[in-house]
């Protein structure tokens, strides 16, 4: 549900304002989870979410702006991968926190920053290398927003995972319509080509709020479960769906270096998760 969800996100935000796109999909997933909510009765579940509820929102809408304009102006097959990253973040609070990595978990590190250098080598024309650039720095940006984001998601499943993603949602979609109104106001005085938005856009964004906010819930119900290191691995590798509908809807094509640093970055990701 993730990969499936940014492959279209990021389809969607290419000659869209990206806050747009991301203000309307999360206020899907807002009435999905508030439905939820309410259907299984957790409005009366103890508060202790809130913090980490409210944490994830900011990470999570912050994150999600970066990843659409980098999958909007880069190439899905890079960028995404580098995105999955983020699961290093829960890895080094774990170790400020005392804990000490294995040696699985030290060695795909390694192995998943030398595919990422890899894959950031610039290919194709000369023209392409500022853009490529760019979206590899926002990639990055998008791995430390995202391992932030499932580190606040675990710890308010805890407490409800339904109310975690309400509250996540309650927190993010007025940040998204502020930066909406002044993305507005911003073009009042540059005036731009016009933006549309038909009902098969609506649609679709709906779509996609769907599909990222129940894949955020599936994953903050399965990381109260025994099997994190499970968990971890399969929830970490949900770029292979981005970068597999790329290639067979767009028919994106990447050197044999970038592949090579492709797979090295998944497989560091699996290798970090299974060794957490």
């Amino acid at each position: 549900m993730w990969g499936v969800a940014d492959y279209f996100g990021g389809k969607t935000s290419r000659g869209r304002s990206t806050v747009v796109v991301v203000l309307i999909s999360q206020m899907a997933g807002l009435l999905v989870a508030v439905f939820v909510a309410i259907v299984s009765s957790s409005f009366v579940a103890p508060a202790g979410y809130v913090p980490w509820a409210i944490g994830a929102g900011l990470a999570g809408a912050s994150a999600v702006l970066l990843f659409y304009q980098a999958l909007a102006i880069g190439t899905m097959g890079i960028v995404a991968p580098i995105a999955a990253l983020g699961v290093i973040i829960p890895v080094v609070i774990g170790v400020f926190s005392g804990a000490v990595p294995s040696a699985l978990c030290l060695v795909g590190i390694v192995v998943a920053i030398g595919g990422v250098v890899i894959t950031a080598r610039p290919a194709g024309i000369a023209a392409r290398t500022e853009r490529h650039a760019l979206s590899i720095l926002l990639a990055i940006g998008v791995a430390a927003g995202f391992g932030l984001l499932q580190y606040a998601i675990s710890g308010g499943a805890a407490h409800s995972t339904v109310m975690t993603m309400v509250i996540m949602r309650c927190t993010s979609v007025p940040l998204l319509a502020l930066g909406t109104l002044m993305t507005l106001r911003s073009r009042r005085r540059n005036p731009e080509p016009a933006q549309r938005f038909p009902p098969k856009v609506i649609a679709l964004l709906t779509a996609i709020g769907i599909s990222d906010v129940s894949a955020n819930l599936l994953f903050a119900q399965a990381s109260v479960s025994d099997a994190l290191s499970v968990v971890a691995v399969l929830g970490s590798l949900y770029p292979s769906a981005t970068v597999l509908l790329a290639r067979v809807i767009d028919h994106e094509r990447m050197s044999r270096s970038q592949n090579a640093g492709v797979l090295g970055a998944i497989t560091g990701v699996a290798m970090i998760a299974a060794g957490s």
